[in-house]
């Protein structure tokens, strides 16, 4: 049979390598979620349905799986994996993204929902396309949006109209990089000559602007701190995802549970600043005798700490080195 190419693949929605990803912690998942058959589950992160093709399974034919992805390749492949692998289970699957999921579950049709997951690492395919922009590895047009249908800004913009104190911010917050200031002043200082346009452009401003020393030392690639910021900024990532996870808290049914693999630490911090905040009950002073703030609990933390991925993990899927689960409970 003639080999129709990783393009031509992908451009038919069939399942790819990349799609065909293993799984992040997915025991973890399913024991987690504890799901039964007749419940409903949504995957707010479907991809290639790595995790929803178990999901799925685990509730049956009298149950419910819905998945929701911003991108139509994924939502293909996916279709057809379910098709496939959990053939027996009704399946609803929805474009949008999951910070709009109140929207996307009054579409869905359901009353509630008995489990909820977020697997919030970036593994779509459209990441490895090099047109896309997301790599520091391929030259291509500075993009970065996750749905460029829906999102008029894109990395260019970001690189060469935010100021230089906006643009350290954004490296130093989001993507966590301590040669924040240094990267931001080099990109103002090339920008003001001609405008960058290429990821490769903004690499070599990246790597002009790391000091010698920290060059010398090699480990992870100098870019990727600074890519990862300035993807998240395109993309609202962090604004999504407390939208995302407030939306999903409402639309648990009692007894329901979400859980949440996250991969860096911004996201950690957000699911575990929610949960607490959802499980806190009265938070008068102790010397009022009667409450007065009306404050009740709507979830019970599952995950006092996060879970990690087991050594034998790691060294099978290294995707799963950095990530961190956290499981809560409507009550």
């Amino acid at each position: 049979m003639e080999d129709v190419g990783e393009d031509a693949r992908m451009a038919a929605g069939s399942l790819t390598p990349e799609y065909r990803h293993e799984p992040v912690m997915l025991e973890e998942v399913l024991e987690a979620l504890a799901l039964k058959p007749g419940q409903t589950v949504c995957d707010c992160t479907l991809g290639g349905a790595g995790h929803s093709v178990h999901l799925a399974a685990a509730v049956g034919e009298d149950g419910l799986a819905i998945g929701i992805d911003q991108d139509d390749m994924a939502l293909e492949a996916a279709a057809a994996r379910l098709a496939d692998e959990a053939p027996a289970t009704p399946v609803k699957l929805l474009k949008g993204n999951f910070g709009d999921l109140d929207e996307l579950l009054v579409k869905a049709e359901v009353p509630g929902v008995d489990g909820i997951l977020f697997d919030l690492g970036v593994s779509s395919p459209q990441l490895d396309i090099p047109g896309r922009g997301f790599s520091y590895h391929e030259d291509a047009p500075l993009d970065m949006r996750m749905d460029p249908g829906n999102n008029p800004l894109n990395a260019a913009e970001v690189i060469n109209t935010y100021n230089e104190a906006d643009l350290a911010r954004i490296l130093r917050v989001y993507g966590e990089e301590k040669f924040a200031d240094r990267i931001a002043r080099e990109i103002c200082r090339r920008r003001a000559e001609r405008p960058i346009e290429t990821t490769i452009e903004l690499v070599d401003a990246i790597k002009a602007a790391n000091p010698a020393a920290a060059r010398r030392r090699g480990g992870h690639h100098p870019a990727r701190k600074s890519f990862q910021a300035i993807r998240i900024e395109v993309n609202h990532e962090l604004d999504v995802l407390e939208r995302g996870l407030d939306a999903a808290v409402r639309w648990l049914n009692p007894g329901g549970r979400i859980c949440v693999i996250s991969y860096h630490s911004l996201e950690d911090r957000i699911v575990k600043r929610l949960f607490q905040d959802r499980s806190r009950g009265c938070t008068c002073p102790p010397d009022i005798p009667v409450c007065v703030c009306g404050n009740v609990p709507t979830l019970k933390v599952i995950t006092r700490k996060p879970l990690v991925a087991s050594a034998e993990e790691v060294a099978r899927n290294p995707r799963a080195r950095s990530a961190k689960i956290r499981v809560a409970q409507r009550l």
